[in-house]
C-alpha cells in the first residue's frame, strides 16, 4: 500500500505527481513511464482497463494501441462520445513485464491510487474492460463472459463490465458482443439517476472504491 497520505489530495494533477514518484513495487524497475490516466476529470463515465501495454508504457497514456483505436471507434459510433468526453485509467499504473497478468500484490499497491481517482472524478458509471479489471474493481472472481453487459449497483454508482477491446481484435464474435454492450452502456448513461446505496449492492462494496 502507498505510504503517502492521499486524503489531503484534492485534484487529479496532484495525485498524478504522487503516482509518478511511486516506488512501492518492483514494476518501477521495468516501467518506462507511469500511465496515470487521461480524459475529462468531470466525466460521468470512467473506463478501467487492466494495465498499460507496450505502447502505453512508451507514451505514458492508456489505450493508445490497436485496442485503444477500437475503443475510440466504439465510443464515437455507438455511444456518441469522444475520448475527450470520458476518462480512461488502468488498475495498474505501470506495465507488467511482457504484458503478463497483474499480480495480487501489485493490484494492492495500486488500489489506493485507483480509489482516489474514482473519488475525485465521481462518475456515474464505471465500465470495466475484461476479466482482470472487472475482478479487481468488484473484488470477486467472476468471468466476463457471464456478466458482460449487465450493470451492477455498487455504492451509488453503476459498474458496467464488458470485454476488453483487445479480445475483439482477434475474435469477430466478441466485437459484436462489444457493440451490443456499448449500446446498453449508452442507454445507461442516458438515464437521469444513479443507483442508490442499498443492501442489495452491499456485497459489491468490498474494495474501497466508494
Amino acid at each position: 500500500m502507498p505510504e503517502e497520505d492521499l486524503s489531503q489530495i484534492n485534484s487529479l494533477a496532484a495525485l498524478e505527481q504522487v503516482v509518478k514518484t511511486c516506488s512501492h513495487c518492483p514494476l518501477r524497475q521495468t516501467r518506462t513511464h507511469v500511465v496515470f490516466g487521461i480524459g475529462n476529470p468531470h466525466s460521468d463515465l470512467v473506463f478501467i482497463g487492466e494495465a498499460p501495454g507496450f505502447h502505453e508504457d512508451r507514451k505514458g497514456e492508456p489505450f493508445v494501441g490497436a485496442a485503444g483505436r477500437l475503443l475510440d471507434e466504439l465510443l464515437i459510433t455507438v455511444v456518441g462520445l469522444a475520448r475527450k468526453d470520458i476518462y480512461i485509467a488502468n488498475v495498474l499504473k505501470c506495465r507488467p513485464p511482457n504484458n503478463r497478468d497483474p499480480q495480487p500484490d501489485e493490484i494492492e499497491h495500486c488500489r489506493p491510487f485507483l480509489d482516489k481517482q474514482i473519488e475525485l472524478i465521481d462518475p456515474k458509471v464505471i465500465c470495466t474492460l475484461g476479466n482482470h479489471a472487472t475482478r479487481a474493481v468488484l473484488n470477486q472472481n467472476i468471468n466476463i463472459s457471464r456478466i458482460h453487459g449487465r450493470p451492477i449497483q455498487s455504492g451509488g454508482r453503476w459498474i458496467f463490465p464488458t470485454y476488453h477491446p483487445a479480445a475483439a481484435l482477434y475474435t469477430g464474435a466478441i466485437k459484436q458482443l462489444l457493440i451490443e454492450d456499448f449500446k446498453k452502456l449508452g442507454e445507461l448513461l442516458a438515464e437521469d439517476t444513479a443507483p442508490q446505496k442499498s443492501a442489495d449492492s452491499a456485497g459489491t462494496e468490498q474494495m474501497g472504491l466508494f
